[in-house]
Parts: structure tokens; C-alpha cells; sequence
């Protein structure tokens, strides 16, 4: 039994430690000094659109992020999830979308996002109020 209990804390740990959020880099601004343009996000999404798609129940390679905001990782019925991001623990608000895409397997190591990165603070706060809108195309 304590063979087993020690077995789920370790396990516990290593998840912990394997999704520490690494820090911004440096001269980056924080998400909330920024203001989204969703507009210019629809333009910016559309690199997003190889994978992704904004509108609800359309999984691609990766899943529809329609809803995004708000939502705990891994839940899109019908996506099949990495293990790393279905048990990641997150819950996609404004600033941890923007952090996630300065380079999603720092973020959230195993994912199966390969994308390499936004590094444009501002592009990234423009797509996330993009997907704030609840997009129809």
C-alpha cells in the first residue's frame, strides 16, 4: 500500500515538474499591457488554420479552438490528445494562451503541437481576441 501511495506521489511530482511554466522572455510584455485586435487576429489565425479550425466540432490535426478561452485542455469531444496536454492541468485563459504560443513544446513538453512559435507579442494577444469572438469563419 505505501509502495503504491509513494508510486502516485512520484508520478504526481514528475507531471508537476514536466509542466513547470517557463518564464517570458526577456523585454516581453506582459499579456495584460497589451489590447487585442481581433481583426488583425483573423489574419494572423490563418497560419493557425493548417491544424486548427475556430469553428465548433471541426477537429483537424489539431482540435478546433472554438471556445478556447476558458477551457481546460484536452476536453474537444472527438480530438484524440497527447497525454502531456489531455493531463497538463491547464485551463486556456487570455494569459496562458499567450504565453502557450511564444513556443507550445516549452509550454507544455510531449505536446503534439509542432509549430515552433509566435514570437510577436502583440500577433498573439491579436489572435486571442480573435478567438474571443466566437469566429463563424
Amino acid at each position: 500500500m505505501y509502495k503504491l501511495a509513494f508510486a502516485t506521489l512520484a508520478a504526481a511530482a514528475a507531471t508537476t515538474a514536466a509542466l513547470a511554466v517557463p518564464p517570458l522572455p526577456p523585454g516581453t510584455p506582459a499579456y495584460a499591457s497589451l489590447h487585442g485586435d481581433p481583426v488583425k487576429g483573423k489574419a494572423d489565425f490563418a497560419v493557425c488554420k493548417t491544424c486548427h479550425s475556430a469553428l465548433a466540432g471541426q477537429n483537424r490535426i489539431g482540435p478546433s479552438l472554438h471556445g478556447v478561452v476558458g477551457r481546460k485542455a484536452g476536453t474537444v469531444p472527438g480530438y484524440t490528445y497527447s497525454a502531456a496536454n489531455k493531463n497538463s492541468g491547464i485551463t486556456w485563459t487570455e494569459p496562458v494562451i499567450y504565453q502557450y504560443l511564444i513556443k507550445p513544446q516549452a509550454y507544455v513538453p510531449g505536446t503534439k503541437m509542432t509549430y515552433a512559435g509566435q514570437p510577436d507579442a502583440q500577433k498573439r494577444a491579436d489572435i486571442i481576441a480573435y478567438l474571443k469572438t466566437s469566429p463563424t469563419s
